[in-house]
């Protein structure tokens, strides 16, 4: 509603002025005719708005479509404005004052990742060693492995069958329980067939072999975590010396000698060394340029567990091959 559709009154009307309802300075008085108190409108806008223009301006309120009185608008009390900044929009376009994201990030699910592939790796190697101190130093147990020989060969079938299925088919090692089934049946099919070669060795020398083992597999996990050299990009190096390895073993089986021996063993020692720090920068992920996903926590583990194993093994035929 504008200022001229507003009613007249009689009774405080001034015949000898003439008021001008669209602007300019209004008599003393009120505005419009009207007396300062009471009558209509009332006295000063209403609580919380801009106080009246002055100089001129169109009284308040303004009529209907013509925006906000002079001045801008005047935030109500108690309102609190925020901080002017360089994107214009206050506080709230500053990132540091952005609600913070509380969800995992990958650092954190990378953490817990390499929690699961170590426990389930010393339960593996638990499982093992256990295994092997039991054939070393229980000579029932030697002597029943050696009268039940078909165990050997029941034992490697499953150690193969696990392997293969567990490297070859994503949902086996992925699906709870099967993974952990088909890992705990590697583990002791693998742990018996390791019991069963430690029987050919002295007690003497597979506690040395598991003694260097150990101190190998920490000071090469170490170096893994802290060397700037990214391990992940040698993986088909690897694999081309893994063929000529293979070969050479062939070889080995039909050309009988301990200077063979020992050179072959010395290689397998060596090249499973190398990819105990290559896995294990798969694993730690972060800055390397190749990582395994998370969810592959037991083929990570089985990967490790091979790697210890075949270290283990090699350093012991090491040192049976010089006892010998």
């Amino acid at each position: 509603m504008s200022w001229q559709s507003v009613p007249q009154y009689p009774q405080y009307q001034d015949p000898n002025q003439q008021y001008n309802y669209g602007g300019g300075n209004p008599p003393q008085g009120g505005y419009g005719g009207y007396p300062p108190q009471g009558g209509y409108p009332p006295q000063g806008p209403p609580q919380g708005y801009p106080p009246y223009a002055q100089g001129g301006a169109q009284p308040y309120p303004q009529p209907y479509g013509q925006g906000p009185p002079p001045g801008g608008y005047a935030p109500q009390p108690g309102f609190i404005q925020p901080p002017p900044s360089a994107g214009g929009y206050g506080a709230y376009d500053d990132p540091e004052s952005q609600p913070k994201n509380f969800s995992f990030d990958d650092q954190s699910i990378r953490r817990g990742f390499i929690r699961k592939v170590y426990l389930i790796l010393m339960g593996q190697l638990i499982v093992t060693f256990g295994a092997v101190a039991l054939f070393v130093y229980h000579e029932g147990t030697k002597t029943f492995a050696r009268n039940n020989m078909w165990l050997f060969w029941v034992a490697l079938g499953v150690m193969l069958v696990t392997m293969l299925s567990m490297a070859c088919c994503e949902s086996v090692r992925r699906q709870t329980p099967t993974n952990f089934i088909f890992l705990g049946l590697f583990t002791a099919a693998q742990s018996f067939l390791m019991g069963v070669s430690a029987t050919k060795y002295a007690p003497k020398e597979v506690l040395m072999a598991v003694g260097i083992t150990a101190a190998v597999c920490l000071a090469l996990t170490i170096f893994a975590l802290q060397t700037k050299y990214d391990f992940t990009m040698m993986g088909g190096i690897l694999i081309a010396c893994m063929v000529v390895f293979l070969i050479f073993g062939i070889v080995a089986i039909f050309v009988k000698g301990k200077i063979i021996t020992l050179v072959y063993a010395s290689i397998g020692a060596l090249l499973f060394s190398v990819y105990l720090i290559y896995d294990t920068q798969l694993m730690m992920g972060g800055e390397h340029k190749y990582s395994i996903s998370p969810e592959e926590y037991i083929f990570a583990a089985l990967n490790l567990y091979l790697d210890i194993i075949n270290i283990f093994m090699y350093i012991l035929t090491i040192i049976g091959a010089s006892r010998d």
